[in-house]
């Protein structure tokens, strides 16, 4: 009778927790026990197992075994720990060198013939396992290109348990097998949509480079056919590249959420679009058992755009309060807490009414004024006060089509080249403080010595926040729009100019 152990890895959301696989072989009645809190998957996994052993010439003892997750309090979730039972019962079993298996951190989900699958979740997987101490890891050949991606940790790629039992040291003819890949992701292919394509709105396409450069976010209202869905699906392509830490993150959390990530990391930001209907697990994420991320995680670092977003239930919009604020969202659970990057960059469009014509020069709205606020103020005044910049958007008339039309247009590469100044203007200017983005920047710092304007630059916003205009935190965030301003007009400090502008954007106010 033997005892051997390999490793694996459990995630609780980003983080993975390394986790202990033991294998124990006693002379009791035959029968496979598998212990440490596994969920329904997992506990599946015994039977996947025991069909892949056999199949790949290599069956499990028939005597008892008794396998056990260590530590045994932590949640155990998903088909990964497939490979690691089945070398930790085999080195039990001396089929495969136990100290071999032991040296190794293996994840996988096994084919009942013995192959294979890919699993998602890998990068952060190996990521994990990379800074918990482990350079040596045996993943399915589907999931090799993406765990390389981690420096400095080996990666053994197999594509059937008899493959990985050959690497160990068993005595077995090698058998070549159909490698399962992972699907295609056809977002990855996707071309963004470029700036020139929209005709007339200068003051939008304006307001989303004023946004890209400082990293806040937008409402746009107007009605239907304006636009404005358009340039929300054009804002991604006005933001640089992600660096390296975020690209990892970003690359981490598309394969959490079952894509592929392919041989390199993303480095385009993300665009979330989730349809009105969406719950607020499905926006902020959540789940019963194992915790996925929702639709504002996966938009880290990117945009997340909800259209319609009056039609969105309340509590869905208030739900992404907390993340406006601090950047994070923590899920609590029982007995697991996760923790998803919450970086992203909110982009909100809504009709003005709800017939949608409010407003539009060319047809009558038929709702009564009671409708009309009913309708906007389904998102609420805290949500709103998070925005920095809020925008309507009207109709392009023939006139203005037939101008346009000669006029030459901005296309996003030109506008990208503008944000990318900006924010290396920004970057410099905030060199020594946590913050790389205007719109981190806390209002404190804005408003004390190394960044204060002049009275005479701020007069129009001091009015409007003794009018009870703006609340002290729209006073702050339109400072920090101020200062986007400014970098994008290449000028050291926000004046009377940019402040004003700032405040238009903020309110639609004017000195």
């Amino acid at each position: 009778m033997g005892l051997a152990r390999t490793h694996a890895v459990a995630l609780v959301g980003l983080t993975g927790a390394l986790v202990e696989v033991e294998a124990d072989i006693s002379g009791q009645l035959p029968g496979i026990i598998l212990i440490g809190l596994p969920d329904a998957a997992l506990s599946e996994a015994t039977e996947r197992v025991r069909a892949a052993a056999k199949n790949s010439g290599c069956p499990l003892t028939r005597n008892k075994l008794t396998i056990n997750l260590s530590p045994a309090s932590l949640p155990k979730h998903g088909s990964g720990f497939d490979l690691a039972i089945a070398l930790a019962c085999l080195g039990a079993d001396q089929v495969v060198s136990a100290a071999s298996v032991g040296r190794v951190v293996h994840i996988g989900e096994l084919a009942l013939d013995g192959r294979l699958r890919p699993t998602p979740g890998m990068l952060p997987a190996v990521i994990a396992a990379s800074r918990l101490g482990h350079d040596t890891v045996m993943v399915p050949a589907g999931n090799v290109e993406e765990a390389s991606l981690v420096p400095g940790v080996r990666v053994i790629g197999v594509a059937s348990l008899r493959d990985a039992a050959i690497w160990h040291g068993a005595e077995l003819e090698p058998v070549p097998v159909d490698t399962i890949c992972a699907p295609g992701d056809a977002t990855s292919e996707a071309v963004e949509p470029d700036l020139a394509d929209i005709i007339g709105n200068d003051d939008a396409i304006l307001a989303l480079q004023i946004a890209a450069a400082g990293g806040h976010h937008v409402f746009m209202v107007g009605p239907p056919g304006a636009g404005k869905t358009m340039l929300a699906a054009r804002l991604p392509g006005l933001l640089p590249d992600l660096d390296p830490e975020a690209s990892l993150e970003v690359s981490s959390m598309c394969s959490l959420s079952g894509r592929a990530v392919g041989r390199t990391l993303i480095t385009r930001p993300p665009l979330e679009a989730p349809h009105h209907t969406a719950t607020a697990a499905a926006m902020v994420g959540g789940g019963s058992g194992q915790i996925r991320p929702g639709a504002a995680a996966r938009a880290s670092h990117g945009v997340l755009f909800l259209d319609e977003a009056p039609e969105f239930a309340s509590a869905v919009l208030d739900a992404l309060r907390q993340p406006l604020e601090s950047g994070v969202i923590s899920i609590h659970r029982a007995n697991a807490v996760s923790h998803f990057p919450a970086r992203f960059q909110l982009v909100m469009a809504a009709n003005p009414c709800p017939c949608g014509q409010y407003g539009a020069p060319d047809l009558d709205c038929t709702c009564p004024p009671s409708s009309r606020r009913r309708y906007l103020a389904r998102i609420s005044g805290p949500l709103l006060d998070r925005i920095d910049i809020q925008l309507k958007v009207q109709r392009i008339t023939a006139a203005q089509l037939r101008l346009a039309a000669e006029a030459p247009r901005q296309t996003s590469a030109v506008a990208r080249e503008r944000v990318v100044e900006a924010r290396s203007a920004a970057a410099e200017r905030l060199a020594g403080t946590p913050w790389t983005l205007n719109s981190d920047v806390p209002g404190p710092w804005l408003r004390g010595p190394q960044a204060r304007l002049g009275g005479a630059a701020t007069a129009t916003l001091d009015r409007a926040l003794e009018r009870g205009g703006i609340t002290m935190r729209g006073y702050d965030r339109v400072l920090r729009v101020a200062w986007s301003i400014a970098d994008l007009d290449g000028v050291t400090r926000p004046g009377i100019e940019q402040v004003g502008q700032a405040l238009y954007l903020r309110k639609g106010m004017t000195s």
